[in-house]
């Protein structure tokens, strides 16, 4: 659990506050965690309960990450919880930092991070209790925030309907600004471009008539649709925290103040300066809420992948229940019940088939294309289509445990996540809305002083355009919304990051240690060919030494009795059996003595097998173990047995060297097979006869630089032995065909357990890398560029100004671009010649491109 910044309580009000501590054994414990706690700084009481397994904190000051911590250096853990709350009301990058700092000062808060994208905050507590202070936090800081339960996603369609309720407010609002700005451009913009029309105007309308009919329809805009503005933006002021909605009400109410005085009152103003910019402050208003109207539709789509995962959910499901057939809720499926399916319909839980067979098309959640055919004891997965037989199965996990509900908590974990790239904005937008109203102030001072006649109109249109331009809206949405589109651009390619920071990591990955056997391989062997010596039918020796392997444990045994039952052949009965550890077996089968063996189990039943010491040493230098089969003690034939390669590792491996990565292997096997292996798929350097407990450390050399290695480290594994290295390693990747345990210990998972989805992964994740910084470098450089040519930089030098309508239309569409951008990520497509791929090509393209 990581700690962040402290947050003292006070002095003034002690508060108390219950933290579960693990670890706990006895009262020896209670009595080191309590001693450990009061010689905190600030606790002025501590009481631990070894029954609730809870320590019960008085804070007159000092941290609750101070107790922490010495609860953990007295060798326990301190629990923590993960709230998920909405938050409402955000509309830039500034709000997330003031939100987040209004989370972090509750006391019992350990990390808060909020993202502008999901609108969500995830908090770290001790306590849960504390929920309500979290929420009045947020609602004293002027947002709103509602807890989700568990931290899971709230109602999809309740979701989707806020979303959309926001998309029609808003398109209403830009129509409603749009017929009060129009006729207001004409009137005011028309005649400065039209003498005829100047002419026209003017002698039919008063001049004054004019500037009430101006006055009446910026009125309208500024306090129907802009209303949002000041009503957000006045009380943000008013905290000294301003924002994006006060930036926009002081330069649109500016302009309009101004036009207001110079109508009714203007011998307030010096003489020539009375001119009236109503039009500057409508078309202010208008161009805002139209970039705000394109952002809500745009970010809609960056969660499209989310909406595609809930909508795979079935809603109903067709149950057994007393012999009795019924159609019920999906969320009153229970475990055990027997559930059926027709051909074309989803399957609604997961669970193991009892009766039928069919294919069932899976890629909506492995990403696998092709049908995965299912009989009596496979695994099917809720959310997936049955094609066209009927099945019955057995319900194992229902509701939040199953895989799809799984795989949407992962991705919404890391589409919620902070990566640490995003450190710097942070930093830059807590000051940067109070920066831009100091820039504003300096323009309009400097401009009132040295600027040319009228310099209070100069002053005033130049400060307006200073606020207007300013967008910390970009830059609060550069990072999360590419971090949404590519997590879930992943889940469609079957690829989960389970943690956010993954995305980022993966991508300076330098090294990836893979383990062999069920991750390069398929983790069970195989008979890869068989050679029958000569006076031998090869069928009939192999149904001999598979009958007498029959009564065997041994892997290979189980694949020579395999692949005898793959070609038909019946097996016979073995008796006499005998195992010889090391050697092979003997057994009597229909009245013939079998052999089944090493080379050195045949010399010692003396029998010559030097006929085939040729194939058996090819078959050694290939990786393969040579078998010798004998019959009535004469040499009968030649098996190997090998845990053959995945379909797919030679493209994967062939992927990632292409994408300039070193490839290592870990194995238990010997260092002569281990070897072949290698040298068959061009990996760069095997650690063979590894102990399961030595993999962490092998991760921990490479990556502290031992030998070729270096660099971030990724590790990809599938077992309950792989899960210290997963642990260890900077990236771990689990396979989605592995254990619980290998995956719980994982930051990516690959749920179909191809090992392609690799490279597709690290392809992926550069892309997205890539996708923000070009994000960033807009946000940034748009910022830097345009604020210091809305303050008149150039006025001097080309007599260039900015005018506020174009700055107004430049800060409206500034984040729809940063959007749009972050929305290229959708059309990530995975390279299907992966064997081709060039050893120079770019990192962010060798595997993947963006279409």
């Amino acid at each position: 659990m990581t700690m962040h910044a402290k947050h003292e309580a006070p002095a003034a009000e002690p508060i108390t506050i219950d933290i579960p501590v693990e670890g706990m054994t006895c009262a020896s414990c209670v009595g080191r965690v309590e001693k450990a706690i009061s010689a905190v700084p600030g606790v002025s009481e501590a009481q631990v309960n070894l029954a609730t397994g809870k320590a019960r904190v008085t804070l007159a000051g000092g941290s609750i990450e101070a107790v922490a911590e010495a609860i953990r250096k007295a060798g326990y853990e301190p629990g923590a919880i993960d709230i998920t709350l909405t938050i409402s009301g955000m509309t830039c990058a500034s709000c997330v930092g003031r939100v987040e700092k209004a989370l972090r000062a509750v006391p019992g808060v350990l990390k808060a991070e909020v993202n502008l994208a999901t609108e969500r905050a995830t908090v770290r507590v001790a306590d849960d209790s504390i929920t309500p202070a979290l929420v009045a936090a947020v609602t004293v800081a002027g947002y709103e925030a509602k807890p989700l339960d568990d931290g899971r996603s709230d109602d999809s369609d309740a979701a989707a309907a806020r979303r959309q309720a926001e998309q029609t407010a808003l398109a209403r609002s830009v129509v409603v600004a749009a017929l009060g700005t129009l006729p207001l451009l004409v009137l005011e913009m028309g005649p400065h471009l039209s003498e005829a029309f100047h002419h026209w105007l003017y002698a039919r309308v008063d001049a004054f008539v004019l500037k009430l009919i101006a006055f009446g329809l910026t009125t309208i805009v500024l306090f129907g649709p802009g209303l949002r503005f000041f009503l957000k933006g006045w009380p943000a002021l008013l905290r000294a925290a301003p924002d994006m909605n006060a930036l926009v009400m002081l330069g649109a109410g500016a302009a309009y103040a101004y036009s207001v005085v110079a109508t009714f009152a203007p011998d307030w103003l010096p003489d020539g300066t009375d001119y009236t910019y109503f039009e500057t402050g409508a078309v202010i208003v208008t161009l805002i809420l139209l970039g705000r109207w394109f952002e809500a539709r745009a970010k809609g789509r960056t969660s499209e992948a989310i909406k595609r995962l809930v909508q795979l959910q079935a809603r109903s499901a067709r149950v057994l229940r007393d012999g009795v057939e019924s159609e019920i809720a999906i969320e009153h499926v229970r475990v055990g019940d027997l559930v059926l399916v027709r051909p074309g319909e989803k399957i609604p839980v997961d669970g193991e088939v009892v009766e039928g067979a069919s294919y069932v098309d899976e890629a909506m959640v492995t990403g696998e294309p092709a049908p995965a055919h299912k009989s009596v004891g496979a695994s099917v997965i809720g959310g997936t289509i049955n094609r066209n037989g009927a099945l019955r199965f057995r319900a194992e996990k229902v509701g939040a445990d199953t895989l799809l509900a799984q795989i949407l908590r992962m991705v919404e974990q890391a589409q919620g996540a902070k990566l640490p790239i995003q450190a710097l904005v942070d930093r830059v937008t807590n000051w940067f809305v109070p920066a831009v109203i100091a820039v504003a102030l300096l323009t309009f001072a400097a401009w009132l002083a040295f600027g040319p006649s009228p310099a209070l109109t100069y002053a005033l249109v130049n400060a307006v355009a200073v606020l207007i331009v300013a967008c910390p809206c970009a830059m609060g949405l550069a990072t999360p919304t590419s971090i949404m589109v590519g997590t879930g651009r992943a889940a469609e390619l079957g690829i989960l990051f389970r943690q956010g920071a993954a995305l980022q990591g993966l991508s300076e990955v330098a090294t990836i240690a893979f383990d062999k056997t069920g991750t390069l391989t398929k983790g069970r062997p195989e008979v890869t060919r068989f050679i029958a010596a000569e006076g031998f039918a090869e069928g009939e020796a192999l149904r001999l030494a598979a009958s007498a392997e029959s009564a065997s444990e041994h892997p290979s045994a189980e694949a020579i009795v395999a692949e005898a039952k793959r070609r038909g052949f019946t097996l016979a009965p073995a008796a006499d059996f005998a195992a010889e550890p090391g050697l092979g077996i003997s057994a009597r089968v229909e009245g013939r003595d079998i052999l089944v063996g090493s080379a050195r189990l045949m010399a010692e039943r003396g029998i010559a097998a030097s006929a085939f010491a040729e194939q058996a040493a090819a078959s050694a230098r290939s990786g393969e173990s040579p078998l010798y089969v004998a019959i009535d003690g004469r040499l009968a034939g030649l098996v190997a047995v090998a845990d053959q390669l995945k379909p797919g590792t030679p493209a994967a491996i062939s992927a990632l060297k292409a994408l300039g990565l070193r490839i290592v292997m870990v194995t238990g096997d010997n260092r002569a097979t281990a070897e072949a292996i290698a040298a068959r798929l061009g990996i760069d350097a095997v650690e063979a006869e590894v102990l399961p407990t030595d993999k962490a450390a092998i991760v921990k050399r490479l990556q502290a630089g031992g030998g070729q290695g270096g660099g971030k480290v990724a590790f990809v594994g599938d077992g309950i032995n792989d899960a210290p290295a997963l642990a260890q390693a900077d990236i771990g990747i689990a396979m989605g065909a592995g254990t619980d345990i290998a995956i719980e210990s994982a930051d990516i998972v690959l749920i179909s357990g191809d090992l392609t989805h690799v490279p597709e992964a690290i392809g992926l994740s550069k892309a997205t890398m890539t996708n923000i910084r070009q994000n960033l470098g807009w946000a940034f450089g748009y910022n830097v560029l345009l604020i210091p040519v809305a303050a008149g930089l150039l006025y001097p030098i080309w007599g260039v100004l900015m005018s506020p309508v174009f700055a107004s239309f430049a800060m409206a569409f500034s984040s729809v671009s940063v959007l749009a951008n972050a929305l290229r990520l959708r059309r990530f497509a995975v390279r299907q010649d992966i064997t081709a791929a060039a050893p120079d090509a770019a990192p962010a393209t060798a595997f993947g491109r963006i279409g």
